[in-house]
């Protein structure tokens, strides 16, 4: 199953971008991340189907770092190929975009920049893969 990252805003080179770097490079799934502007641009088609989306936003629900996992084990052993988590600019995401998503996330009730939330996106789907994978670093308590 391919985890596409699809996320307004350039990171350039910075400090969030080398923890994204970091994490991608530890996954074993498939793993992309397509920049789009701050404003305007195509989010491009799905590059197989069936698709989930997740849309990180505040209102969104909180999920442990396992019913995550879950989740994307449970759409993965449903036949999805790919899930897509769309990161919005400063200014999130529109109605239309909230409601089409399967599943809006947040995390946490905190405030995150756009792109240390891409970076903690990274991180939590290399932990995602690493509980369903049965590698022993992730730790509940």
């Amino acid at each position: 199953m391919l985890l596409h990252v699809i996320a307004r805003g350039k990171i350039g080179r910075s400090p969030e971008a080398e923890l994204v770097d970091r994490y991608a490079r530890r996954i074993t799934w498939g793993f992309k991340v397509t920049e789009l502007p701050d404003r305007g641009g195509t989010i491009p088609a799905p590059a197989a189907t069936p698709v989930r989306t997740v849309a990180l936003d505040e209102r969104g629900e909180h999920l442990k770092s396992t019913a995550f996992a879950a989740l994307l084990g449970r759409w993965r052993d449903d036949g999805v190929r790919e899930v897509r988590f769309l990161i919005g600019a400063a200014d999130g995401h529109d109605a239309a975009q909230r409601g089409e998503a399967d599943l809006l996330l947040a995390f946490g009730a905190a405030t995150w920049p756009h792109m240390l939330a891409r970076a903690m996106l990274a991180e939590q789907l290399w932990r995602a893969t690493s509980i369903l994978s049965g590698h022993p670093y992730h730790r509940d308590g």
